[in-house]
């Protein structure tokens, strides 16, 4: 297994976040042993393989075997911030319309909406305590130039989708309850909803075990091969064949499995903070109580929301290294953002923190399709850190796609997304972009 990291970055112990915190009895699922068969070999057990498994097993039969390498929900699916919303693309607007023509988008959008729908329905349908808030998502406009920007965004929201985002002048941000040294006004999206990705992941596991899959914990898969017609896989227990393979581990991938996602794929790091729970008090003295998931237009966003129980979820993009040492950094360094953005909150402790690898593409699209060449080898991944929604319904499709039925999968994720030049440098042009978008995004407030 080659990986673009360094080991701790993969160490297998979970994280120790608030989600695993309130969810304090994972999945032991027993590892595969010995020789084994399957219809259709799932490589992931998050977000993307178990909708995957669960729409081959339950709409179609298929004995569906998935291979984790520790239990459901110890990758990104397990770790994110919760919000399920529009998402997995890198892209504005503009550029899907170049790449893909008007009607592209707006089939991408018609996606975007229904892997909403999927995810709510699939919580409400199974009684689910997972949801965690109001619909909608507010993004804030971190300066005077970006807000310039917000009313000209709304018009073509309207003009391409149709859609009615509402504007919040800087003015009325206070009455709104999003006030913060950094906001300058905020456009609200009526799509979305926050959730508790435990909750869902660890329910689509139980529903895909009910609906006959077999998922096997604490089985890395280690090798790829073809085998008479089909694909072997082999772990360091044992091995399955199946003639048909999905690959979803997304930003936990290995370059060489297979070797056609290396170079292609671009793990990035995410740090998340919960504090205490915040009194009606304290929420009040900083000006910010709108329970929706919000998010700064910042190129290195910043995202945050309410949860329930009066804890304030606080996440940034960032950190380009995976040693102990750099996590560390990245916990302070997430800190200190938290503050400049709610300095009234400053006195308020940090319970958990913690990060895990969202996935960049060369082409800042997700691909969910067949590996070319490859026959029977399937990928999908690349959610660029929005992918509770996307990721959901696009196993939901591949999982059709796999088992012979209509698929909706747009032309923009259908396309194979190009390598990163110097595919050995990637983490350098990581570091270069992150340093021109902090240029680009403007210091912190009070710096």
């Amino acid at each position: 297994m080659r990986r673009l990291y360094e080991a701790p970055a993969y160490d297998p112990a979970w994280p120790k976040s608030h989600w695993r915190a309130s969810h304090p009895a994972p999945f032991a699922l027993p590892p595969l042993e010995g020789e084994a068969t399957a219809d259709i070999a799932v490589i992931g057990a998050g977000f993307a393989g178990l909708n995957a498994a669960l729409e081959a097993a339950r709409e179609s039969g298929a004995r569906v075997v998935v291979l984790d390498a520790v239990q459901p929900g110890w990758g990104a699916s397990g770790r994110n911030g919760g919000f399920c919303g529009y998402g997995g693309a890198k892209l504005s607007d503009a550029a899907i319309v170049a790449r893909v023509g008007r009607d592209g988008a707006r089939d991408f959008r018609d996606f975007q909406r229904a892997a909403i729908a999927h995810v709510g329905a699939l919580i409400d349908d199974n009684g689910w305590n997972a949801r965690q808030g109001p619909e909608g998502e507010a993004v804030l406009a971190q300066s005077p130039k970006v807000w310039a920007g917000f009313a000209q965004e709304a018009r073509e929201l309207q003009a391409l989708y149709g859609e009615t985002p509402e504007l919040v002048a800087p003015g009325a941000l206070a009455e709104r309850g999003l006030s913060g040294p950094g906001f300058h006004g905020a456009l609200i999206l009526n799509e979305g909803f926050p959730l508790d990705p435990m909750a869902y992941v660890e329910g689509l596991a139980r529903l895909a075990l009910a609906a006959g899959v077999r998922i096997c914990g604490e089985s890395p898969v280690t090798a790829i091969a073809p085998d008479g017609g089909g694909w072997c896989l082999t772990t360091p227990g044992g091995r399955l064949r199946a003639p048909k393979v999905l690959v979803a581990t997304n930003g936990y991938s290995s370059d060489d499995l297979p070797r056609w996602i290396g170079g292609r794929n671009l793990p990035a790091f995410s740090a998340v903070l919960v504090t205490r729970p915040l009194s009606d008090a304290e929420r009040r003295d900083q000006g910010y109580t709108d329970p929706r998931m919000a998010f700064d237009a910042r190129k290195l966003l910043h995202y945050f929301r309410h949860l329930p129980d009066g804890r304030f979820l606080f996440g940034m993009r960032g950190g380009t290294s995976g040693t102990q040492a750099a996590h560390r950094g990245m916990e302070t360094q997430v800190r200190r953002h938290f503050e400049a953005l709610f300095p009234a909150w400053a006195g308020a402790a940090t319970e958990h923190t913690w990060s895990g690898f969202v996935c960049l593409t060369g082409s800042l699209a997700p691909f969910v399709g067949e590996v070319p060449g490859a026959p029977g080898l399937h990928a999908a991944f690349g959610w660029h850190g929005s992918g509770v929604a996307a990721a959901s319904y696009s196993g939901r499709q591949i999982g059709r796609l796999m088992t012979g039925k209509p698929a909706h999968l747009p032309d923009l994720v259908r396309r194979v997304p190009r390598r990163f030049p110097i595919a050995s440098l990637r983490r350098t042009w990581l570091r270069l972009a992150y340093a021109g978008y902090a240029l680009k995004d403007g210091p912190l407030p009070g710096a």
